[in-house]
């Protein structure tokens, strides 16, 4: 079925390239050519051009049979001047989209005869005077490998009821689309049954697996039928597509989740720009509850005990660390408080006085931050020292949450806080069209 199914695909693809390519295919397969444009594509030759072609056949007859200086020789070279000034003024060609193809005529033509207009220069040709003197075979030979097969490549296409162009090709994919229903349903019927026994599966799912089959029977975008054909030459080890279809997928992923990223992110902001607008957050900053009863889940203050867990970190984890800058700064902070003192200031003028009194300070600087970093210590883990953090905790909330509302502090910060998101908003677009 996949030899099938490529062959129905390339037998599509020449009906869609057959007009375009038409010319090309008239010089390599004359005969197929012309019987598959007059069976299917409902085109035969132009009267115009066909006339034309009829009457330069009958001149070549009767200058063989009579000689070019005979009275029926001069009759059809009469009517060939006036056909040519006819096909250059009409332009049979136009109907079938071939002007260019006139055009080539035209210019070979004056060039043949060295004459700028085209009308002159096919009366020139078709003169006894000109055929004599440049010789009848030569022009002739001339006029039979370079016009005639442009000419023959005109035609004229009929027109169906419906307005179109005629296009029969419906008749040859007919059996195509048929064999592929009846592979689809066979396929669908099978598949429904053989999943039916691992778990609920209809008709209409099978079928649904086998989306890309439904390509193989639409009778317009033709074209589309090579997924099919790719995805069965896969199917049937052919072909190998999983390092491609590993790259487009992760690549149509990555597009696809950049896309909703930033959509979800510019969304949020819009609505958190819009609720600093409408005054929310500084609501709820003020009054978190809102009036309402706060509902609690767990029976835990969840603030208190991230609070809680910081500060112990911080205790714990932190402040050993970063202690040594830490009693660096707290000594220099010491020492420029004594230099003001005028009797420290007049102890430094006694010999080793400076010495003493810098490793006074930075044992009194060292001993308070041990101390101190004790003390926190033991408060978090003596239960008296939770209760009164928890009550500083508390006491911080209710303090900013009435200072905040003095000297519209609020208000300067979502003034500030809108025009941040939104400068957060310009760049991330931007930075985004620039990675894309």
């Amino acid at each position: 079925m996949a030899i099938v199914v490529l062959l129905n695909l390339l037998l599509v693809l020449f009906d869609l390239s057959y007009i375009p390519w038409r010319d090309f295919y008239l010089r390599q397969l004359p005969q197929f050519t012309v019987w598959y444009g007059e069976n299917l594509k409902g085109i035969e030759p132009h009267r115009s051009t066909e006339t034309y072609l009829r009457t330069v056949q009958r001149l070549e007859n009767q200058v063989a049979a009579t000689g070019l200086q005979s009275s029926e020789s001069e009759v059809l070279l009469t009517s060939l001047r006036s056909l040519s000034a006819e096909m250059v003024d009409e332009n049979p060609f136009e109907g079938s989209g071939k002007s260019g193809t006139l055009e080539r005529i035209k210019r070979r033509m004056r060039d043949q005869v060295n004459i700028d207009s085209s009308k002159q220069a096919f009366a020139v040709f078709w003169s006894p005077e000109y055929l004599r003197q440049t010789g009848w075979n030569e022009a002739i030979a001339f006029f039979d490998s370079r016009i005639s097969p442009l000419i023959a490549t005109n035609y004229y296409r009929g027109i169906d009821e419906t307005g179109e162009p005629i296009d029969r090709f419906w008749l040859i994919d007919i059996g195509f689309i048929a064999l592929f229903a009846l592979e689809l349903l066979a396929r669908t019927f099978y598949l429904s049954r053989r999943r039916r026994i691992r778990g609920r599966t209809t008709w209409l799912d099978a079928l649904v697996w086998r989306w890309y089959d439904l390509l193989l029977l639409l009778p317009f975008w033709r074209w589309l039928r090579i997924i099919p054909v790719i995805t069965r030459f896969h199917q049937a080890r052919l072909i190998n597509l999983n390092s491609l279809n590993t790259s487009v997928s992760h690549g149509f992923v990555s597009a696809f989740a950049t896309e909703i990223t930033e959509a979800v992110v510019l969304q949020v902001m819009d609505q958190v720009q819009e609720l600093l607008r409408q005054g929310a957050i500084a609501r709820w900053l003020i009054n978190p509850q809102g009036g309402r009863k706060y509902i609690d889940l767990n029976g835990i203050n969840e603030g208190e005990a991230i609070a809680k867990h910081l500060t112990t970190l911080m205790v714990d984890q932190v402040l050993p660390q970063v202690k040594p800058d830490l009693d660096a700064m707290m000594q220099h902070i010491l020492t420029r408080i004594l230099n003001t003192s005028p009797l420290y200031a007049g102890l430094q003028h006694f010999p080793g006085a400076s010495q003493i009194s810098s490793r006074i300070t930075q044992q009194i600087v060292t001993d308070a931050t041990q101390n101190t970093q004790q003390a926190l210590k033991s408060a978090l883990e003596d239960e008296v020292g939770a209760k009164l953090f928890a009550r500083l905790i508390t006491h911080l909330g209710t303090a900013f949450q009435t200072e905040i509302q003095k000297n519209r502090a609020i208000d300067e910060i979502q003034t500030l806080a809108i025009a941040l998101l939104e400068e957060v908003k310009i760049n991330y677009v931007k930075q985004s069209e620039q990675l894309e």
